[in-house]
């Protein structure tokens, strides 16, 4: 794997650590209320949907080793160009269910 390619997902392994932290013991009411953290979210979210279309085009390869890697492209798309149809409820859904998988993959990717 290509040293650029190993920066990337630290840099993914780095914002899910952090959505993970910042939502440790949190529930989805306390979200929901809390537009620093919603902000805070969507900001990791957006860093891993970059990180992952630049790993796409040097290192396709590795890129296509995490699963449904093409939706969380498209879910930072949403993030940034959709801001005003964001719904809490789906960005916390991917937080319980989608982040932890993804947080795995990439830190079995970097060994």
């Amino acid at each position: 794997m290509q040293l650029k390619s190993k920066k990337i997902l630290e840099d993914i392994r780095a914002a899910a650590s952090n959505v993970l932290d910042f939502t440790a013991g949190r529930s989805f009411d306390d979200y929901a209320g809390d537009q620093m953290l919603q902000s805070a979210v969507e900001r990791q979210f957006e860093i891993m949907g970059e990180a992952l279309k630049r790993l796409s085009k040097i290192d396709a390869q590795t890129a296509s080793e995490i699963e449904d890697y093409q939706r969380i492209i498209s879910f930072r798309n949403i993030l940034i160009h959709g801001y005003d149809i964001v719904d809490n409820t789906v960005v916390w859904d991917v937080v319980q269910k989608d982040l932890p998988k993804l947080h795995q993959q990439v830190r079995d990717l970097l060994g």
